[in-house]
Parts: C-alpha cells; sequence; structure tokens
C-alpha cells in the first residue's frame, strides 16, 4: 500500500492515519507533538507547512525525509 502524505491535512490527522508521522516529525526537531495534549489541540489546525514556516525548518528537508522513510508527498507549495 502507497503512504501518501497530504501536506493540506493537519497533524492530527496525518499521525491517526500512519504511527511513523509522529516519530519522523520529532526526528525533525518538532518536539511538542510527541506530548498528546499538543498533538490533540495544535495538531488540529496544524499543517506541516504552517509548522515547518513557524519553526524556521526548510519544508524541502521535511519533505525529503519523509520521501525518504517511503512516503509519496502530496500538495507541496509552489
Amino acid at each position: 500500500m502507497e503512504k501518501v502524505l497530504d501536506l493540506n491535512k493537519n497533524l492530527y490527522t496525518l499521525c491517526s492515519e500512519y504511527s511513523e508521522v509522529k516519530d519522523i516529525m520529532v526526528s525533525l526537531g518538532f518536539s511538542e507533538i510527541a506530548k498528546p495534549m499538543m498533538l490533540n489541540t495544535m495538531g488540529k489546525f496544524m499543517t506541516i507547512p504552517k509548522g515547518a514556516a513557524a519553526r524556521s525548518i526548510p519544508l524541502d528537508s521535511i519533505v525529503e525525509a519523509f520521501e525518504a522513510a517511503g512516503f509519496t508527498v502530496e500538495n507541496t507549495p509552489e
């Protein structure tokens, strides 16, 4: 089964679809996502591109990490 990561979806939804999303995000510097309360609140409106902008982490490096983990990334901003 192909793993598709849609960047328009919020983090809560992505983590619900694929449990490894949380581990990948933590390894990229998003340590707050490991806290259930943060994931259940902020994760419901935060997308990966919004989080990348807030933490000044290049979205390209995040996309590369997910592709290296076997994901197909959709809806990357131009």
